[in-house]
């Protein structure tokens, strides 16, 4: 016989799927639903969390279980210019940015190869699809390469891009780490995903001619909604490939 939570978790995926239950509709409290399949709370926790691993059902903290819209799949082009994903269809999702100004501590020393408490800008990025959060990404650049002015959630990494353009040499070489993993504590509430859903954790570290690191970033794709596309173009005359 199947556990009690996997028989909760079919007859609510079963409502789902037939439209019972429709998404953007709250659930039942998780008291009412414990009652209601003769459970204990933490059963019902459990099966809850089958359902949120598989993107059907997020929990908004103080609101309770929703079932989720269907998420579109975003794609992370390696190689890239920008280190944003973007939708095979609509590459502008919403976005709230936030700018914070602060010093190199810990392992950003590294990642950007500066000394401690050299000046850096924090771009936390965090797009949207209708309500529900899609991915987050921290972008590191060192101050002065940071819009005077505050970039605008629009425009912004043109605006940085511009920057970079304006007082360094050009890009020479983004090394990128792919990675699968499960969410962090701060990044499963952040994107109301269950803590046991993995994620596609890339760290990109782009390097000017001279050598400077001139931008980290640090996203997080929920693996439920994600693609890393990456395309090596070889060259037929020595058989050398570049990424």
């Amino acid at each position: 016989m199947a556990p009690r939570r996997d028989v909760i978790a079919d007859d609510l995926r079963t409502q789902i799927s037939t439209g019972h239950i429709k998404a953007g509709e709250r659930l039942p409290s998780e008291t009412q639903l414990a009652s209601h399949y003769a459970v204990s709370t933490p059963t019902l926790r459990s099966a809850l969390a089958v359902l949120q691993s598989e993107g059907l059902v997020e929990k908004i903290h103080g609101k309770g279980n929703f079932v989720r819209h269907p998420l579109r799949r975003i794609t992370y082009v390696g190689g890239g210019r920008t280190p944003l994903a973007q939708t095979a269809t609509d590459p502008a999702l919403p976005m709230t940015v936030r700018t914070t100004h602060l010093p190199a501590q810990g392992d950003l020393t590294t990642l950007l190869k500066v000394s401690a408490s050299s000046p850096l800008t924090e771009f936390l990025c965090l797009s949207h699809e209708g309500r529900s959060p899609h991915s987050l990404a921290r972008i590191y650049v060192p101050r002065d390469l940071a819009p005077a002015d505050g970039p605008s959630e629009s425009s912004f990494y043109a605006r940085v891009l511009g920057r970079m353009a304006e007082l360094h040499p050009p890009l020479a070489e983004v090394e990128e780490r792919v990675s699968a993993r499960f969410p962090t504590p701060r990044e499963a509430a952040t994107l109301r995903i269950s803590s046991s859903l993995p994620v596609l954790a890339i760290t990109r570290v782009a390097t000017d001619t001279t050598g400077r690191v001139v931008e980290a970033a640090r996203l997080v794709l929920p693996g439920d909604r994600a693609d890393a596309l990456f395309t090596h173009h070889t060259m037929s005359g020595d058989r050398r490939t570049e990424g």
